[in-house]
């Protein structure tokens, strides 16, 4: 799969160079050009019209568009939400280790959704809110988990991070992450975001 990053910069990153040692810098019509289900786009957030190229990008009329990925060197949830709503399946910090963009690509390419574990825990909480929140709770869902799985469930789709779930019930991070994975199979969702929508009502899935 090609790797592009959309950038002003005539040469990458060291850093990115290493995560893919092919990909090339491009400008935004070069980028449109090269659009399809064949190309990673990295969309390196510079100006305020950077969610009308991702949106270009991922969507390229009748064809698959590319997988994008937004990068930023000041992430915050309210951005991380205007990238996945414009279309990005990933959103990072511009700097972070080539480790981690190798995995980040390897999620997206995967139809998986990639955004930091503290940020996605914002971004969940904010839909949760947005669907209802307590009140839209789907009593037979939560029926089918042990109490101490439902409190994680609730905690987490409220928008902790597993480390605030933990301190919530006194129990310990990777207790967190048991009773999660336990949560994720007995309702058959692979994400946060999926519980959600799991438990609000919500029957569409998130891929």
């Amino acid at each position: 799969m090609k790797q592009i990053f959309v950038c002003r910069e005539s040469a990458l990153m060291p850093r990115w160079r290493e995560a893919f040692p092919d990909a090339r810098c491009v400008d935004e019509s070069f980028a449109l050009e090269m659009a399809s289900a064949e190309v990673q786009a990295w969309v390196v957030i510079q100006g305020d019209t950077w969610p009308v190229l991702v949106r270009q990008l991922a969507q390229q009329g009748a064809q698959q568009g590319a997988i994008v990925s937004v990068l930023s060197y000041a992430p915050d949830s309210r951005e991380a939400t205007q990238a996945l709503e414009a279309g990005a399946r990933g959103y990072a910090h511009a700097l972070s280790p080539p480790e981690l963009l190798s995995q980040m690509a390897l999620v997206t390419a995967h139809q998986g959704i990639w955004v930091g574990p503290e940020l996605m825990a914002q971004v969940v909480g904010g839909a949760y809110r947005a669907l209802g929140g307590e009140e839209r709770l789907r009593e037979e869902m939560l029926d089918r988990l042990t109490q101490r799985e439902r409190a994680v469930a609730v905690a987490v789709a409220e928008g902790n991070s597993n480390k605030a779930v933990a301190r919530l019930l006194g129990i310990t991070e990777r207790t967190v992450k048991a009773h999660l994975g336990a949560v994720f199979r007995k309702l058959e969702v692979r994400d946060r975001m999926q519980l959600v929508l799991k438990l609000s009502h919500q029957e569409q899935s998130v891929t």
